[in-house]
């Protein structure tokens, strides 16, 4: 019999690597974390720029799910006996559209606040948001059906048509199509699709199901932040995880992905060594996992399942480290989406244009993540593939870079009747080059996969077994079962991990 090193090794301490070591470990095995930086986190991390600890992708999440019964970070951290303490923000967004059509208007947390902010902004509309959040509440029923059947082959068809009916139809359409059948108006309809840049979808495309159910996390749940930032996060996991016994190399990529005669995953090359275990679970994005491994063990139904799926958003990111503090700068919002038009399709394809772009203001949340007398803000670009300019010399970069930043800040500036640009003591600017090398993504993709209407999360759930099609290998993160974000990526890391220990104890 093959002499394994390990029980478990899993690639990457991303988010769902994290989570997924952690649970392996508690449950007694032997579990090996290879991460190819120097910090764990993925992109749940922080960098210094002068007297600054910036945020570098956490804009907020929701730790806590609508139903009791449906998983969530709150729920694994409890599980795990894991301390993060959020602070949670009572508004879910300002939204400040441009144009003859235009608006500004915020959006109250709480499911009552929801309802009254949208009823306020658009008369008429609060027994269609009533039906939403109606409809959130069976999703989170017929998802709970699903998982308690245990598998596709266990469910009943003719139960999900009659008991779940508007949960398949949702799960097969999209966020327009759903909102139009609610009957809302335009403006309506515009103020309800303004997280759509969090998934990195257009709604006529971007999967109804998906975008409901987050908009209602966030919504009925509040925005949360953790206390300690993201950094502190993975801090707080990796420390637990070594506390049940696991083991993590760091500055350890790797390099190849092994496999046996009959294609069953037996180990990794990492350090120029061989390691090998009993299951692998990898926080890396499929697309790199196939292109590390032997093509004899990669199968054409995974190549192509990979290459037909649409990668998801990049962005470009401004963040600014500034010398007065929020409320002298005159800075009232956490959260502020600008819009180019009412449409969110329209902003979509106007994107290169300032179509939409987020910026945000941790200090509104969290007083003292910034020196005394300081604040901090970041811009966040959405970057879709092909929008990068594929001809730009490496000696242009740098004014590339700052003109982009000059360019959203002026313009937010002019907007809001704010003076940013005097008060910049640090700046520092990514774009999707920074993420493709920090992550080793596609394109810097920060997102996996877009959830499009024929690749969802229900869909991606009742046909996983196209997910993990190699023996002993499975696949977590923000590119897996859930699609993207942060609770997705702790969500993702718990059911591979619970798979992978109930394969374990059943000796497979």
């Amino acid at each position: 019999m093959y002499e394994y090193e390990y029980d478990v090794i899993v690639v990457g301490a991303g988010n769902g690597g994290l989570c997924a070591a952690t649970l392996c470990a508690k449950a007694g095995y032997k579990v090996l974390l290879l991460e190819k930086h120097n910090l764990p986190g993925g992109c749940a991390t922080s960098f210094v720029r002068g007297r600054f600890e910036i945020e570098p992708s956490l804009h907020e999440l929701c730790d806590k799910a609508t139903s009791d019964k449906m998983p969530s970070m709150h729920q694994i951290y409890s599980d795990l006996g894991m301390d993060a303490p959020f602070l949670r923000e009572d508004h879910l967004y300002r939204v400040v559209c441009k144009g003859p059509n235009g608006y500004d208007h915020r959006i109250r947390a709480g499911k009552q606040g929801f309802i009254d902010s949208m009823e306020e902004a658009c008369p008429g509309c609060r027994e269609q948001m009533e039906t939403l959040f109606e409809l959130n509440d069976l999703f989170d029923a017929a998802q709970i059906y699903m998982e308690e059947c245990g598998g596709t082959t266990n469910m009943n068809p003719l139960v999900l048509l009659t008991k779940y009916g508007d949960f398949v139809r949702a799960a097969g359409n999209s966020t327009d199509a759903l909102l139009d059948c609610l009957g809302l108006d335009d403006k309506a309809k515009s103020l309800t699709n303004t997280y759509w840049g969090y998934l990195g979808d257009p709604p006529r495309d971007l999967n109804a199901m998906h975008f409901i159910s987050l908009l209602a996390a966030y919504a009925q749940e509040k925005p949360s932040m953790p206390y300690d930032r993201s950094h502190g996060m993975s801090l707080a996991m990796i420390k637990l995880f070594q506390q049940y016994g696991g083991e993590v190399w760091y500055n350890s990529p790797v390099t190849q992905f092994l496999y046996d005669r009959k294609g069953a995953a037996v180990g990794v090359m990492a350090n120029g060594k061989e390691i090998s275990a009993k299951k692998i679970i990898s926080n890396v994005i499929p697309n790199n996992v196939m292109n590390l491994s032997d093509k004899r063990f990669v199968k054409k139904s995974m190549r192509k399942l990979a290459n037909a799926r649409k990668l998801g958003m990049s962005v470009t990111t401004v963040y600014l480290g500034l010398d007065a503090t929020a409320k002298d700068l005159g800075i009232q919002d956490y959260s502020v989406f600008v819009m180019k038009d009412p449409d969110a399709n329209k902003q979509y394809d106007l994107r290169k244009d300032m179509g939409i772009y987020i910026v945000n203001c941790l200090n509104t949340v969290l007083p003292d993540c910034s020196p005394e007398g300081t604040s901090m803000l970041f811009f966040t670009i959405p970057v879709f593939d092909g929008d990068f300019p594929t001809d730009l010399k490496p000696e242009e970069y740098k004014k590339y870079k700052n003109d982009v930043a000059e360019k959203y800040i002026r313009d937010y500036e002019e907007l809001m009747g704010l003076d940013i640009m005097s008060h910049i003591e640090e700046i520092s600017i990514a774009t999707p080059v920074t993420f493709a090398r920090y992550l080793s993504t596609p394109n810097g993709t920060i997102y996996g996969y877009m959830s499009q209407t024929w690749d969802n999360v229900v869909n991606r759930t009742v046909f996983k077994d196209l997910e993990n099609q190699v023996e002993n290998l499975k696949f977590c993160g923000g590119h897996s079962l859930r699609g993207d974000g942060y609770p997705s990526g702790f969500i993702t890391g718990q059911i591979m991990a619970n798979v992978t220990i109930a394969e374990l104890k059943e000796g497979k």
